[in-house]
């Protein structure tokens, strides 16, 4: 059995990115750091003192004055219903938009996280570019009620961005260019990215990008736990791509037309959907790794198309790990994956799932609740599996845990009621 100590570095770990991250100061290069999405440091690892984030109890410091916020009436997330097998193919060719050689998204109020909040800080951001003014302290309690939660999933950011009355786009299959017309629209996003550290392994991570400037071929974004850093346009994408290069945007519905207009095809779900697979599938066949057949699994999966997806995901278990995205690799953990991959990735857990392949989601669940043991999202999927296999008290007693653990838990919730 692990020591108490051992169990609460495990859960320490939810990390950031940090492959050729430059801090913002005049002339010097910065020290990199390990963040984490999961579990980091209260404050980050500075050359230079970093501000001073108050304990919770602790009155806030002031904060800069934020732009006025914009009049936002709650909008009702328009959710696609499930896509149709998808036969790739290209979108249709659309003018090219000449962008500015650089553009820099002003009046975001940057906030350094407390433990293991890096999703609450980077979704307070994004809303603080429109006006908001809640930080973590307000939003971590609703995203994660239980302190042991290592995930916050880009839904559930979605999710708490519209509950704030804003419209919001989520997807995968990002590109520079998008962002960079996002950005030059004067409209911040947030990437969820793998991080490594030296000491933790690699983990995920939320950033939130708010410039870009060709000449040098940086990005420039808020991370939660470094501040205000620059990334190369090529390391960021490496860092990008673990995660199906993820994206959410988060504006007010004032600003409807502008996003529909950068957007263009991506607007259109299907169109978005078979894209995101055709690029994939080209990437996989050219990589060749766990991560190409992860992010082409994916996409086969929102396709619709699960015994594609199946398959694909074997091909990711079966890849040789990249020991540059996970140097501190448990020796008991097996396949081409990072071994933290599906604390935020379900897609093979959905997969197997939905092909029957239940012993192979319990061994799965199993692993990463070795790790942690509340991770709601493997209990839930670990219950799917329960139910599959006719072990129906067993499953109650699994989604009870997931329930307990958040909730809000709707899927959890759902499935419950139906045994």
């Amino acid at each position: 059995m692990p020591s108490p100590a051992l169990l609460l570095t495990a859960a320490l770990l939810v990390g950031a990115a940090a492959f050729g991250v430059t801090r913002f100061q005049s002339g010097a290069e910065a020290q990199t750091a390990a963040p984490g999405q999961v579990t980091v440091p209260a404050l980050p690892p500075a050359a230079e003192p970093a501000p001073v984030t108050p304990a919770p109890g602790e009155p806030e410091p002031i904060p800069e004055p934020a732009p006025e916020p914009e009049p936002v009436t709650p909008t009702p997330l328009q959710v696609p219903p499930p896509t149709p097998e998808v036969t790739p193919a290209p979108p249709p060719a659309a003018p090219a938009r000449v962008l500015p050689v650089r553009a820099s998204v002003t009046g975001i109020r940057h906030e350094y996280q407390r433990l293991n909040n890096c999703g609450p800080v980077t979704i307070g951001m994004a809303l603080s570019r429109w006006g908001g003014t809640l930080n973590q302290y307000d939003i971590a309690p609703k995203l994660k009620p239980s302190k042991g939660d290592v995930n916050v999933s880009p839904e559930e950011l979605a999710a708490f961005a519209q509950a704030q009355g804003m419209d919001v786009h989520l997807a995968r299959g990002g590109d520079r260019t998008l962002l960079r017309s996002l950005l030059a629209s004067g409209i911040p996003v947030i990437v969820e990215t793998w991080f490594v550290t030296p000491d933790s392994g690699g983990m995920g991570h939320y950033r939130l990008l708010t410039g870009y400037d060709d000449a040098s071929g940086q990005f420039s974004a808020l991370d939660s736990y470094l501040g205000p850093l620059r990334m190369d346009y090529a390391k960021f994408d490496e860092q990008w791509r673990s995660f199906g290069r993820t994206y959410l945007i988060v504006t007010p519905p004032s600003k409807r037309a502008v996003l529909a207009g950068v957007l263009g095809w991506r607007a259109d779900r299907a169109q978005e959907k078979a894209e995101t697979l055709r690029v994939a599938g080209r990437e996989a066949e050219r990589r060749n790794d766990a991560v190409g057949f992860l992010t082409l699994g994916q996409a086969q999966l929102d396709a619709g198309d699960a015994r594609a997806a199946a398959r694909t995901f074997d091909r990711a278990f079966a890849a040789a790990p990249d020991r540059t995205l996970d140097p501190t690799r448990p020796a008991w953990v097996q396949g081409g994956l990072p071994w933290r991959a599906l604390w935020y990735s379900f897609g093979p857990l959905e997969a197997y799932t939905r092909t029957g392949q239940y012993a192979r989601v319990l061994t799965l669940t199993g692993a990463v609740l070795r790790s942690v043991p509340t991770h709601e999202e493997a209990h839930y999927w670990r219950a799917r599996a329960l139910t599959g296999l006719g072990r129906t008290a067993e499953a109650q007693a699994a989604y009870r845990e997931a329930l307990r653990l958040r909730p809000g838990y709707a899927e959890a919730r759902r499935e419950l009621n139906r045994l």
